[in-house]
């Protein structure tokens, strides 16, 4: 299966507007942004439990990255609320699931495979800290190493942002909205930008609050062995 698969190429995906559609569990539905794979893939997905569902005891063999949208996430480990932030490096295994019910934002397939560094993080107690270089952004920095940078960011309402020497970029909407290329942004909405693109985001009324990921798409994306 390939889904936004030219990394080369700006994709817009309003995952907001999107149906769910099931997993091969019951109760876990997925708004998929993009794909390289089946079942085993590099995948980027917005993912939903249901109240009571969970996957089966799995090891991350490529990683796992999720960012917690609404409800509380669990498993054998914790409970994570909304803002929780968690990296799950290959080999890794845990048993995922939702007693009250969950929503996620995840990424697989995308570490290094000899990364090992586990993250977990409350983002709703961390405070956000000034940009260095542009103060209509706040920023709370989530993972950073020699292949990627993640935050979360609030940008002011109105703000030009620029999008610029990237490596290549993600952007997903928390909470308000912001424009770029002619086209709205709200919650949910994501934005992959490739490696040398540049732009200008605008951001709304009142403002926006999103997840960035930066410098991680220079080299080409691989399918991972099934």
């Amino acid at each position: 299966m390939e889904i936004n698969a030219d990394f080369s190429k700006r994709v817009a995906v309003h995952a907001g507007r999107l149906p769910w559609k099931a997993s091969p569990m019951a109760g876990v539905d997925r708004r998929m942004l993009d794909r390289l794979g089946d079942e085993v893939a590099r995948a980027t997905s917005i993912v939903r439990y249901a109240p009571g569902s969970h996957f089966s005891p799995h090891v991350h063999t490529g990683g796992e990255e999720f960012l917690v949208l609404d409800g509380v996430f669990q498993d054998e480990h914790g409970d994570f609320p909304v803002g929780s932030y968690i990296r799950n490096p290959p080999q890794s295994s845990h048993t995922p699931g939702s007693a009250p019910g969950c929503v996620i934002f995840v990424k697989l397939w995308q570490f290094d495979p000899d990364d090992r560094a586990a993250v977990k993080l409350d983002t709703g107690q961390m405070p956000y800290e000034d940009h260095p270089h542009d103060a209509a952004v706040r920023t709370k920095p989530l993972y950073r190493d020699d292949r990627e940078d993640v935050t979360l960011e609030e940008w002011a309402p109105g703000a030009s942002i620029q999008l610029r020497d990237h490596r290549g970029l993600e952007v997903l909407v928390l909470d308000g909205g912001f424009e770029e290329a002619g086209e709205g942004f709200a919650r949910q909405s994501w934005l992959r930008l490739p490696d040398g693109a540049n732009t200008t985001a605008t951001a709304g009324p009142s403002g926006a609050h999103v997840w960035t990921k930066r410098h991680h798409l220079h080299q080409p994306p691989r399918t991972p062995a099934q």
